[in-house]
């Protein structure tokens, strides 16, 4: 066999591993990236799904607080007269 079709058979061997190294290496960092994705998409849902309640308690204690300016409002209108 040629020298040159040794050293083109070769060539071509490394450069079938090197691609398919470098396949896999991506796949391997796509696969870990999405992973930390889904961890940070789960970290945003839970807070997500507790907003609604955290907005509730604030009405509530706005709601207290309101009532609560009101009556020393009048406590001190009273104390006056």
């Amino acid at each position: 066999m040629d020298s040159t079709v040794i050293v083109a058979l070769i060539s071509f061997g490394g450069t079938l591993l090197g691609t398919a190294g470098g396949i896999v290496a991506s796949a391997k960092l796509t696969d870990y990236r999405l992973t930390q994705l889904e961890k940070k998409l789960e970290a945003v849902s839970a807070v997500a799904a507790k907003l609604p309640v955290m907005e509730e308690k604030q009405k509530n204690a706005d709601r207290r607080i309101s009532k609560l300016e009101r009556d020393h409002s009048r406590a001190q209108f009273v104390n006056m007269n």
